[in-house]
């Protein structure tokens, strides 16, 4: 029998709370998801697939590469930007409700988000994405108005634009240019990169702004429109009010699943073939991942929202981290530096893919307990506090 998809008109009190609930938990696994692909980056000196790897050392090694690229890269940052555009929406009714002006508050709220941004990318991890989200969040303030439809057509049509211009990509690549002489390069550089990043304070500094460079060209040409492809998404979404209550929308999570597990599981793996086997150019690669990477996305958001009325004690566990995902996210960084650079430990390209595996998992597991610790006596976690009080030019509410 076909599930009947209704809005529901008035949820209650309870119902709302189980909504805030399922995102901050859904925020919480997306967090996760990104500490294990970024550690990957933080642990090889900042080098990604066909990027001068070194050799693995044994198959273990391979399949946790090919398993973390195939089920988790470019899938779990969407995640996340799904959850800012439809945070997004939460702000703008939060200020209306209150009579305030949203514009002024959402400025200040980008400017701190790329200060905390830049010094991120300078300090600690270049490959930051809280400078993206404050330019993006520009665009969704000239989109605020529109309509769910029209956004989620913008998303569609920016995600083909841009998987068309790795088309082209990869038939200029197709017919003769030549990438062997920068491939062979890499070596070198990566050995220059690995003493700079086990080096002193300054020296780290220096690599970071110097692989800022080649970074931000991947931002606005690749990550940033994707990022705000599913950040419109995330808009649609916040605007219908579907996360009210998931169990009106079983149908539509159902499709998302198999459209999702099916489509974009293939896409996945062509795109980890074209990453790490050499038989399809990555440019191809690339492509197929933009179409097919917010498909997965979604089947993973879908089955996590189906599942979690299920496990409520998981559910409590990871909104805990959802809660305060800005701090978490920043301290996911600053431990992986002390790990892997000359902050402390500087073990960088000397950690194996599982055992990083590991280390990620393990953090995650002391942020679940932290943070459920720090929430006991406070309302946000430390940097929430600080870009609530730049956003609103006031201290936030007293701990609880």
């Amino acid at each position: 029998m076909r599930t009947q998809e209704t809005h529901p008109a008035k949820p209650d009190v309870r119902l709302a709370a189980a909504r805030i609930a399922s995102v901050d938990a859904l925020r919480g696994f997306s967090l996760l998801g990104i500490l294990v692909v970024n550690i990957a980056f933080l642990a090889s000196g900042y080098r990604m697939a066909g990027m001068a790897e070194p050799a693995f050392d044994s198959s273990l090694d391979w399949g946790v590469r090919w398993f973390v690229t195939l089920f988790l890269e470019n899938k779990f940052y969407l995640l996340f930007s799904f959850l800012f555009g439809y945070s997004f929406t939460l702000q703008v009714d939060s200020a209306r409700r209150r009579g305030r002006p949203f514009v002024p508050m959402f400025l200040r709220r980008l400017g701190g988000l790329f200060l905390l941004g830049l010094a991120h990318a300078v300090l600690l991890f270049p490959g930051d994405i809280l400078t993206t989200y404050a330019a993006v969040g520009l665009a969704l303030l000239i989109f605020r108005r529109v309509r769910p439809k029209t956004a989620v057509a913008l998303a569609i049509a920016l995600t083909l634009l841009l998987a068309l211009a790795f088309v082209l990509l990869a038939l200029l690549a197709t017919a003769g240019l030549d990438m062997s002489g920068r491939v062979a390069d890499g070596s070198a550089q990566a050995a220059a990169s690995n003493s700079a990043l086990g080096g002193v304070f300054w020296q780290i500094v220096s690599e970071h702004l110097r692989k800022l460079s080649l970074i931000i060209v991947a931002r606005v040409f690749f990550q940033g429109p994707a990022v705000l492809a599913a950040c419109l998404i995330g808009l649609a979404v916040g605007k219908l009010g579907v996360l009210r209550d998931v169990s009106a929308y079983t149908g539509t999570l159902r499709r998302l699943q198999w459209a999702g597990f099916t489509v974009g599981l293939g896409g996945a793996l062509f795109y980890t073939m074209a990453a790490w086997n050499g038989s399809v150019h990555k440019f191809w690669g690339e492509a197929v991942d933009l179409v097919t990477a917010p498909l997965l996305a979604a089947a993973y958001a879908a089955t996590f929202l189906r599942v979690l009325p299920h496990v409520p004690r998981l559910a409590r566990a990871l909104a805990a981290p959802g809660r305060m995902a800005l701090s978490n996210y920043l301290a996911q960084s600053l431990i992986c530096s002390l790990i892997f650079t000359g902050y402390g430990l500087a073990l960088v390209d000397r950690v194996s893919p599982p055992l990083e595996v590991v280390i990620a998992v393990g953090i995650f597991a002391l942020q679940v307990i932290y943070s459920r610790w720090y929430l006991k006596g406070h309302r946000y976690g430390p940097v929430e506090w600080l870009l609530r009080f730049l956003t609103y030019w006031r201290k936030p509410s007293a701990p609880r």
